[in-house]
């Protein structure tokens, strides 16, 4: 009689870093020759437990040193209370739990909750990385999403028509100290989207289809979509983590090199103690270098490679790209090529990050920043300003957006001189600065507009900025309209929406004799008139 093993194959798909465009992981995917045993594991926990430890037994065959992603069903996990077989067959396969993300499916409906979230803490205590995968096309709310916080959310292909949706996720990943995927990558045209909308990973057919063996190459659209710019504190270390050679304190300097040449595109490899934490780095060309001297193999082979290798460098998942370059600036020059170890809170490798990856998107994200800066003003355009407004929509943050530009200003070009016109604007500009302060953002929109974007308790000292003070261009005295729309959590779906909202607030202030302010609430008639004079009632309404 034939066991299910016997038809049962499986296939590896590539897990893409989008910013990299490299292989962070291997997804193994059961592919049987007859039968819907998938559709059996569903209602068999043991069998999927079964299948679990088969699909990793398969990868450790391949030999690959990615990170795995295995599929283990919701109801598994909460029946079983964990998975101690997988545990035991990583150990025997010399592999580290944390090597492993369990891609935890749906149904979750009718899933014991309290089990669910039992199972996850233990697996977690041995090591292992949780995905909540299947997020946007299955039954998962978010309240259970929030209480598994998983490392990695992994959204179905179809939300991508919807980039609304996966910024609002992209959001809610950052919150809970998530990366966000997205699988069924199948067009440019969706790589583009997901790129847009905040997604750091993905796979699909258009990277790399499902195989029988690991593939050693994927394909990665040229070109840079649009992101979303980073914060000022510099964009996360977690985007860039590449998977880490990793082998036992204990290992000799023979398996090193037999690593190192078996596996050319590894620069490095990290020795870490039973509990996955780092002890030495082996730096791929200073080790060959002293492998290959003269005597260097009688030397070296069969003593620890420890003895080769460097003290670790280490930053926290949370760390940013600047925090990184701050740590390597800190060693020698001889070492500024090294891979710097990524660890969790238990201080256990998750990665490395190479800093060619760093400095390469710390300088496309300067050079596009510096393209979007007014020339005049060295601000940044409507673009920034509309970007961080959708995240703190998307935030649930209320925020009030002002537009603040001269009174006719063109009187002010012909008669001043468009010189003094000139310096005027970057005046103000220079003053929206000195009075921004904590989350608030300034941008130049071109000619006098400016855009502001603050916290509602942010607006009177913005308003003091601009307004209580007197201007003038070559002797010509000049005033400026400042109109603000406040907008509470829910009152506007985007940007587009409470841009519009500030459309008819600048013609009611523009109306107004002297410095004036005018302030609305979006989804609320009316306005309020802060400064300005000579208005009427029926204008005011």
């Amino acid at each position: 009689m034939r066991s299910w093993t016997d038809t049962l194959r499986f296939a590896f798909q590539p897990v893409v870093n989008l910013l990299t465009g490299g292989v962070a992981a291997l997804e193994i995917l059961a592919r049987p020759e007859g039968g819907d045993i998938l559709a059996e594991a569903r209602r068999d926990p043991e069998l999927d437990g079964r299948l679990a430890v088969s699909a990793l037994r398969a990868a450790v065959r391949r030999e690959t040193l990615l990170p795995l992603h295995v599929n283990v069903f919701a109801g598994t996990l909460a029946d079983l209370g964990g998975l101690q077989p997988l545990h035991d067959a990583v150990r025997e396969a010399g592999r580290m739990p944390w090597e492993v993300t369990l891609d935890v499916c749906p149904p979750y409906t009718h899933v014991p909750r309290k089990a669910l979230l039992d199972a996850l803490a233990v697996l977690r205590g041995q090591g292992f990385r949780i995905c909540a995968d299947g997020v946007g096309d299955g039954d998962a709310p978010l309240r259970l999403l929030t209480d598994l916080a998983p490392e990695l959310v992994k959204l179905d292909a179809s939300l991508l028509a919807r980039p609304a949706a996966v910024r609002a996720m992209r959001v809610l990943c950052d919150g809970i100290g998530a990366l966000l995927s997205v699988e069924g990558v199948e067009t440019e045209g969706q790589y583009a989207v997901a790129r847009a909308a905040g997604a750091q990973l993905a796979q699909g057919e258009l990277f790399a289809p499902p195989a029988r063996l690991p593939a050693a190459d994927v394909y990665v659209p040229s070109g840079s979509p649009g992101v979303l710019p980073a914060p000022r504190s510099g964009p996360p270390v977690r985007q860039f983590v590449r998977p880490a050679a990793l082998l036992p304190a204990t290992a000799s300097a023979g398996q090193v090199r037999a690593l190192l040449t078996g596996s050319p595109d590894v620069s490095g490899v990290l020795l870490v103690d039973r509990a996955g934490v780092p002890v030495r780095s082996v730096h791929r060309s200073r080790f060959l270098l002293s492998m290959s001297a003269r005597y260097g193999h009688a030397l070296y082979a069969d003593r620890p490679a420890a003895k080769l290798g460097d003290a670790p460098r280490t930053v926290g998942v949370d760390a940013t790209a600047w925090e990184v370059l701050e740590v390597v600036a800190v060693g020698g020059r001889d070492r500024t090529s090294d891979d710097v170890a990524v660890v969790d809170a238990h201080g256990r490798c998750v990665g490395v990050v190479r800093l060619a990856d760093l400095v390469r998107a710390l300088a496309e994200s300067r050079v596009e920043e510096a393209a979007g800066l007014n020339p005049l003003t060295r601000l940044p355009g409507s673009d920034a300003i509309t970007v961080e407004v959708d995240r703190r929509i998307a935030d649930g943050r209320p925020f009030a957006l002002s537009w603040l530009d001269v009174d006719r200003f063109k009187e002010v070009n012909d008669g001043a001189g468009f010189a003094a016109g000139d310096e005027l604007i970057r005046s103000v500009g220079q003053a929206l600065l000195r009075s921004a302060g904590g989350t608030t953002r300034v941008g130049h929109i071109g000619g006098d507009d400016f855009l502001v974007l603050t916290e509602p308790e942010g607006l009177d000292p913005l308003a003091a900025a601009v307004l209580d003070v007197p201007w003038s261009a070559g002797g010509l005295a000049v005033t400026l309209s400042l109109a603000t729309v406040l907008c509470a959590p829910g009152t506007v779906p985007d940007h587009r929406y409470a841009a519009a909202g500030l459309a008819p607030l600048k013609k009611a202030a523009k109306a107004l004799r002297g410095a004036s302010w005018v302030l609305g609430r979006a989804g609320a008639p009316g306005y309020e008139v802060r400064r300005g004079s000579e208005f009427s009632a029926a204008a005011a309404g």
